[in-house]
């Protein structure tokens, strides 16, 4: 007589890469939480501008471009003491899988364009310019987390290619809350998985915030971590703006003495 076993239904559970990233100590793209992805940038992009830089972090592409100190374009925005900035800031409708066309009155193009300007207001020495308009435009070409943070370290590079006067360098950087521990400059899956996130703006002589955006809430005990993490990634981000900066100042130099 033979033997029968009966077995319940099994269910096989298959680990995720996410899974297996996590117990490595790895996120999902395979870095370390106090990581950031690789940063590329040049400046001097745009030859119709008076400043210009070209940043690539990670797969977010930013383009940033500054005209001015210049006249006004309305005399209703004149200040007889100092210069006034305008920021403008578009979004490329390639830059996503979705494919949306946005208006410049878009609610969230306002809302980034006034982060960058907040951001550069305290920073930018408006009164050597009195009467005058600074033009900060920002164009995101490609989207992978970190719109921010790329647009406000893009726009540093073109306002001191435009010879614009600054107090410091500013320096951008996010970080947030990604499954259980805090990690920094936050990819746009990290994002889209319910992430608590916070961009921090820093000047690295002084280590003074000029800016910084919560996206979600955050609970008091992990923000703390969370904004010392932003911290050094913004002194990290300082090496490499610093570096684009003196390169090509280096390079005008060797120009100049031909």
């Amino acid at each position: 007589m033979g033997l029968h076993l009966a077995f319940p239904h099994l269910i096989t559970y298959r680990k995720t890469n996410s899974d297996v990233f996590f117990e490595l100590g790895l996120r999902v793209d395979g870095r370390r939480p106090a990581e950031l992805r690789k940063i590329t940038s040049t400046t001097s992009v745009l030859s119709q501008a008076d400043g210009s830089a070209y940043l690539e972090h990670g797969n977010t592409k930013v383009l940033a471009a500054v005209y001015g100190p210049r006249e006004p374009r309305h005399r209703a925005l004149v200040v007889h003491d100092r210069a006034i900035l305008n920021v403008e800031f578009n979004i490329a409708p390639f830059s996503t899988g979705e494919r949306r066309r946005r208006t410049k009155n878009d609610k969230r193009l306002l809302e980034m364009a006034s982060f960058v300007k907040q951001t550069f207001e305290p920073v930018v020495v408006t009164t050597l310019y009195s009467r005058s308009q600074i033009d900060i435009y920002l164009q995101v070409i490609q989207q992978d987390g970190g719109v921010l943070q790329a647009c406000i370290n893009a726009a540093t590079m073109a306002l001191i290619d435009a010879g614009v006067a600054m107090t410091d360098y500013v320096c951008a950087c996010t970080a947030g809350w990604v499954e259980r521990e805090a990690a920094i400059d936050l990819n746009h899956t990290e994002e889209s998985s319910d992430a608590s996130e916070v961009t921090i703006a820093m000047l690295p002589k002084s280590g003074k915030i000029t800016l910084a955006q919560m996206e979600s809430r955050l609970h008091v005990d992990k923000l703390e971590e969370v904004l010392q993490l932003a911290g050094e990634g913004c002194k990290q981000i300082h090496l490499v703006v610093d570096k684009t900066i003196r390169d090509r100042a280096e390079d005008l130099a060797r120009k100049l003495a031909v």
